[in-house]
């Protein structure tokens, strides 16, 4: 069979095909699901985590330095998610996508954003600065959390596959990561309204201010704050 018509067979089975739909309480992996019309529905709250203005730091230094960046922010990123009960979906080059479940998702997602920002201000930028002291390179970074119903489906050939998250969270989390790193956290509104007293206010002063984003009509919540680890 050409090439072609191996193509147009596979996408005409792909629309026209049923999808066979059920809740999930855990978040899955590609061995839950099938590469047909399979689908999990999950309630979750998804972070992305993303280096700032790493295409230029790739262009203006060496390759090994660029990756100890990569490879230092990512793995605090990767531990304080797995710490905070997240499960790590997805390596992006120099982000990671994130997705937590369960009552305290909201919470538990955005103290992992400050945790995030503590780890590059306390752990990576003096470590980074005590390798290479004549370096004039900061760490920056964004995360970006939003929460909302997903739509996880198989994706790819055998062989070659792997998960595919629709739905708001998963979209916006990931704008909201390449936003500005002069706030490296930010939330929707809609994670910021479920998020236990401790992560709003300490001492009582605001964790996260207010702001509208008008890419995408919606509002959103910044901070600078960081949470120890």
């Amino acid at each position: 069979m050409a090439l072609s018509d191996d193509l147009t067979k596979e996408v005409a089975k792909v629309f026209g095909d049923k999808w066979t739909e059920r809740s999930g309480t855990v978040v899955p992996d590609s061995t839950s699901l099938g590469l047909g019309n399979d689908a999990i529905k999950l309630d979750a709250t998804v972070l992305y985590a993303d280096l700032a203005d790493s295409t230029r730091l790739v262009d203006s230094s060496k390759p090994h330095f660029a990756a100890e960046i990569y490879k230092a922010f990512l793995h605090c990123a990767a531990k304080i998610i797995r710490d905070e009960g997240g499960e790590i979906t997805a390596y992006d080059g120099d982000r990671i996508m994130a997705v937590f479940i369960g009552d305290s998702k909201n919470t538990t997602s955005a103290r992992t954003a400050l945790k995030i920002n503590y780890a590059r201000n306390e752990i990576v930028n003096p470590a980074l600065k005590a390798q290479y002291p004549a370096s004039t390179y900061q760490v920056r970074h964004v995360v970006g959390v939003d929460t909302s119903p997903l739509f996880v489906a198989r994706t790819g050939v055998r062989g070659a596959n792997d998960l595919v998250w629709v739905g708001r969270s998963a979209n916006h989390a990931a704008k909201m990561s390449a936003l500005t790193s002069d706030f490296p956290s930010r939330i929707t509104e809609e994670v910021y309204q479920r998020l236990q007293p401790e992560l709003k206010h300490t001492n009582g002063k605001a964790m996260w201010e207010r702001v509208t984003w008008p890419d995408m009509g919606r509002v959103l919540y910044r901070s600078t704050w960081q949470w120890s680890v």
